[in-house]
This record gives structure tokens, sequence and C-alpha cells, in this order.
């Protein structure tokens, strides 16, 4: 079409568009709003890559990759939040020398929003955690740990609200049954308390008096299991209501996408897991219309 053709024709639909009163701005062309959640899980003090030669995953991991990653991602989509579902402590010569210091100092690095707690975390007892505790920068979140009659007190939330581009989104955090998988000495008078009770007591906090618009659970539970004294991810999504979204650990279970699970009411609730060993980065981007949520996606990154 010539130049002078098109401006002649565009003004024509322009001048129809606006007949009677009806313009463009008429039209809602309002976006979606788009919230990105990235997070990790029994990464298990594995900073560096593996070596080439190892035989399961060659040149793999690494958080450095993981960094470069993350900040592509923010780039795209500054409203983002980065969390992790606990076992960062244990796993290499770093963990040992440096007794989490380093795994602390390198999320800080990476601007992880909050993690919560996995057995992993007790390996130097209760009191090398509340060492290592302060040097956080994020938020460390659990809700069923008590503890109160030791170090930790005072270093932990049971959850945290985070608003990104207006929408409010409730973060809590969940544990493992420590007796029977740690030892006593090392938890001290750490308290465990039943998770599905009290993942229904913080949703409904977080739901009703928070207004929270996006829930999500940090769960160190596990994925699933044949034995059913133990609480799973899937069982937790299952036995409650008012949860969006649990990000899980301890299993070590690698999920290319979510699983979707009804919850008490009904309703959808997307349960994901990251593998282990920082070898994947999990990503899950929820869009928002008048801070309701209207779709979802997902996706495994391989790091």
């Amino acid at each position: 079409m010539k130049r002078r053709d098109f401006i002649i024709k565009t003004a024509a639909s322009t001048a129809f568009l606006s007949f009677g009163g009806l313009s463009l701005m008429n039209f809602d062309s309002k976006k979606p709003k788009r919230i990105t959640i990235l997070h990790t899980n029994d990464t298990h003090s594995h900073i560096e890559a593996f070596p080439l030669t190892d035989a399961k995953y060659p040149g793999q991991a690494g958080v450095a990759r993981r960094a470069t990653l993350i900040e592509e991602i923010r780039k795209e989509n500054p409203h983002t939040l980065l969390l992790d579902a606990g076992d960062m402590f244990q796993g290499s010569p770093y963990f040992n020398f440096y007794g989490g210091e380093l795994e602390f100092k390198l999320m800080n690095l990476l601007k992880y929003d909050a993690a919560t707690i996995g057995n992993h975390e007790f390996d130097n007892g209760v009191n090398g955690l509340a060492k290592q505790a302060p040097i956080a920068t994020f938020d460390i979140i659990n809700a069923n740990y008590d503890f109160r009659n030791t170090l930790m007190d005072g270093y932990t939330k049971p959850y945290k609200v985070y608003v990104k581009n207006g929408i409010k989104i409730g973060v809590f955090g969940l544990g493992v049954k420590l007796e029977g998988l740690v030892n006593k000495r090392e938890y001290g008078e750490t308290i465990w308390h039943h998770p599905i009770e009290i993942a229904q007591d913080m949703s409904r906090i977080l739901r009703e008096e928070k207004k929270c618009d996006l829930v999500i659970c940090l769960s160190h539970l596990g994925f699933q299991y044949t034995n059913e004294t133990l609480t799973s991810d899937l069982d937790l999504a299952a036995a409650t209501k008012g949860i969006d979204l649990i990000i899980g650990g301890h299993t070590h279970t690698f999920l290319d996408q979510p699983v979707i699970v009804k919850n008490a009411e009904g309703k959808d609730v997307i349960v994901n897991q990251a593998g282990c060993y920082g070898l994947r980065l999990g990503q899950i981007d929820f869009f928002f219309d008048d801070a309701k949520i209207v779709s979802n996606t997902a996706r495994s990154i391989r790091i």
C-alpha cells in the first residue's frame, strides 16, 4: 500500500471508531498482572557445577549459572519472588568447612526473598543453625517448629506477606517431623506441630485477615509417600483450603510439570518441586485480573 493511501485509510478507520462518541479509549486494553515465582529446594551445599566427568550430571548446576538465569528472568519480569523449600545445608565440603555461612551468603547475593527449614539445617545442631541465621538477609519462614526454648527463637517467622505489582502474596513454611529423622541432640528442644492443622490456620490468617490474593506454602514435607503415617505435599493439598501453590522439598522429586490436586473445597492446588542440588529452577507465572487469578503457566528449567 502506498504511504498516502495508508494514511487516508487509517484516518478513515479512526474516524469510524470515534463516531458518535465511541473511541478506542472505551475498549478495555488492561493486561493481566503477571507474578513470577522462582523456586529451588534441596540444593545441599552444591556451590559449583558438577564436573564434566560426573556420571549422572556432567557439567550441570552451579550457583553462578543459577544467578545468571535468575537475573535474566527478573529483567523480563521485575515482579518476581525467589523462594527455597529447605535443605540448603549439607552435601559438599563447603558445608563441612563453613557450617552454612557460605550457603546463606550466596543466597543473599542471589536475593532470595524467603526460605523454609529442612531437616539438614539441623546437621550442626539447632545452635549451629542459630549461629548462621543472622547472616540471612532473606526471611526464614516456618510455622510448625516451635523454637521458643532454643537459640533459634526470634530468627524465624510463621509467614510473610509480600506485595508485587499491587498483588498481595502470603507465604508460610512447614517442616518435616524431626523425631526419628534427626538425632534428638541436634534439634534439642524444638517442638514439631502437625502440618495440616498449622497450614489451615496459616491460610485462614493470610486469606481472611491479611487479604492475600495468592497463598503459597513452602514445604519441606516431601512430595508423596506410600507410608500413610507420613504427611506429604499431596496430602496437605487435599486436606486443606485456601492454598494456591505448594512448593515442596525433601524427597528430591523432579517434576517436569506441577501436579494439580483438588483441595477440601474442590479447588485446584498447584504442587511443584525442583529436584535437588540446584540442577533445576522451578518457575510458575500467575496472571491476575482485578486481584483474581485468571491463568498460570509453569516450567522446569535445567541448569
